[in-house]
C-alpha cells in the first residue's frame, strides 16, 4: 500500500508573533500576536494610542521589536527598503504623493527601477482606470480634491500588485460615497487573493470589509474575530467606549 504525502500549505502572507515594542519605559505593544491570510482581509482597531499604528512600523522594519518575530510569506520581515520586492505595500496617513507631479508620475514611482517602461505604463494606467483616475492622469496630483488624492496614493499602492496591502485609516476624511467605493475596492482586491491589513477608527466601514478585527488595548489584543462578535464583546465595549461613538 502507498501513502501520498499531502500538499505543503504555503505560509500566511503576514505572521505577527508575540511582538514586544517599547518606547523607553512606555510599552507600545505587549506580547501581539496574529496572522493575515492569502484572500483575508483583516482590521486592527482600538483607542487612539493603542498600539496599531506601532504594528504596522513593527511589520514595516520601521521600529525594532524587544521580543517577537515578523514573518513576511513565511521569511523574517525584510528591511523598509526591501519590502516592495517581498510583496508589500503600504498607503501612509499623509498621502506622501508628490503634488506638483502627475497623477500619473505618482503612480509610476514605485514602477520605477523595473526594466520594462511600457509594461509599467500599462500597469499603472490600468490601476488608474480601476480605481476611476483614468481623466485625471495628466493632473498635478496636488490640484485634486482630498478623496481623489487619497486614491491616487491607494493606486501608487496597488499599481506593484502586492500580496500584503497595508491600509493606515484609507477613510479618514472621506465622505459616505467614497467610503462605499473604498470598500468596494478593498473587497475586489481582497478577492484576487491579496491579504489586506487595516488600521481604521470609521466602525461600519471596518465592519463592511473585514473578515476578521483585532482590538488593540494599551498594547494588548483584547479581542479577535469575526466582526459581529467583537462588535458586542464587554471588553471592546468597554476599552472603546462604545463602538457606534467611535466611528
Amino acid at each position: 500500500m502507498t501513502t501520498t504525502t499531502p500538499p505543503r500549505s504555503a505560509p500566511p502572507p503576514l505572521e505577527v508573533e508575540d511582538l514586544d515594542v517599547s518606547f523607553g519605559g512606555l510599552k507600545a505593544l505587549d506580547g501581539v500576536s496574529f496572522t493575515v491570510d492569502q484572500g483575508e482581509t483583516v482590521a486592527l482597531i482600538g483607542p487612539n494610542g493603542a498600539g496599531k499604528t506601532t504594528v504596522f512600523n513593527a511589520v514595516c522594519a520601521l521600529v525594532r521589536p524587544r521580543r517577537g518575530n515578523v514573518r513576511i510569506a513565511g521569511r523574517p520581515a525584510p528591511p523598509t527598503a526591501r519590502l516592495q520586492a517581498a510583496g508589500v505595500s503600504r498607503t501612509l496617513q499623509g498621502l506622501g504623493l508628490f503634488e506638483r507631479m502627475s497623477v500619473l508620475e505618482n503612480v509610476l514611482v514605485p514602477l520605477s527601477g523595473l526594466r520594462a517602461p511600457a509594461r509599467s505604463a500599462e500597469r499603472a494606467h490600468t490601476t488608474l482606470a480601476e480605481l476611476d483616475l483614468a481623466a485625471l492622469a495628466d493632473r498635478p496630483a496636488g490640484t485634486l480634491p482630498y478623496p481623489e488624492r487619497k486614491r491616487v496614493a491607494l493606486a501608487r499602492a496597488l499599481v506593484t500588485e502586492p500580496d500584503l496591502l497595508l491600509l493606515d485609516e484609507p477613510a479618514g476624511g472621506l465622505g459616505e460615497t467614497d467610503i462605499a467605493a473604498l470598500a468596494e475596492t478593498v473587497r475586489a482586491v481582497a478577492g484576487r487573493g491579496c491579504a489586506v491589513l487595516l488600521v481604521e477608527h470609521h466602525v461600519d466601514f471596518v465592519m463592511d470589509v473585514a473578515d476578521r478585527v483585532i482590538v488593540l488595548d494599551f498594547g494588548k489584543v483584547i479581542a479577535s474575530g469575526p466582526p459581529d462578535r467583537v462588535r458586542t464583546d464587554p471588553a471592546v465595549e468597554e476599552a472603546y467606549l462604545g463602538l457606534e461613538a467611535a466611528s
